[in-house]
């Protein structure tokens, strides 16, 4: 199996990973996953997709992210795990679409506006 490689996005966050055969091993920009996400429920991201489809111990996966928090981030390597795991089999793309991990969500943050101090406060009215 040659290199599979596809993009994902959250936010602010973009994700690149690299996907071949291996021992199930997960680096993040250089480190194991589990040093750069040190929180459980967000490693569980990035797992879940390959435990839903099981390929847990089947690949090795090289992510490159950027931009954004560890929440968007995280997401963004959840979607283009997902994506990878379609393009190796499309018999995975059942699963992952109930779990609804090939959506992009693209919910981003409004801009602020001027006159305001955020994007929807408003400064406190004085009628006299």
């Amino acid at each position: 199996m040659e290199v599979i490689n596809t993009i994902g996005r959250r936010k602010a966050s973009v994700a690149r990973i690299y996907m071949k055969a291996g021992s199930g091993k997960i680096t993040v920009n250089g480190k194991d996953y589990k040093d750069y996400f040190p929180q459980a429920n967000i490693q569980f991201n990035l797992e879940d997709p390959l435990n839903t489809v099981d390929a847990a111990k089947s690949y090795d996966i090289q992510v490159n992210v950027k931009g954004g928090g560890f929440k968007g981030q995280a997401e963004a390597v959840r979607l283009a795990v997902s994506k990878a795991l379609v393009i190796v089999n499309e018999d995975n793309k059942k699963p992952l679409k109930e779990k609804k991990y090939l959506t992009r969500d693209s919910r981003v943050v409004e801009r602020k506006k001027y006159g305001k101090p955020k994007a929807r406060k408003s400064f406190q009215f004085s009628k006299r």
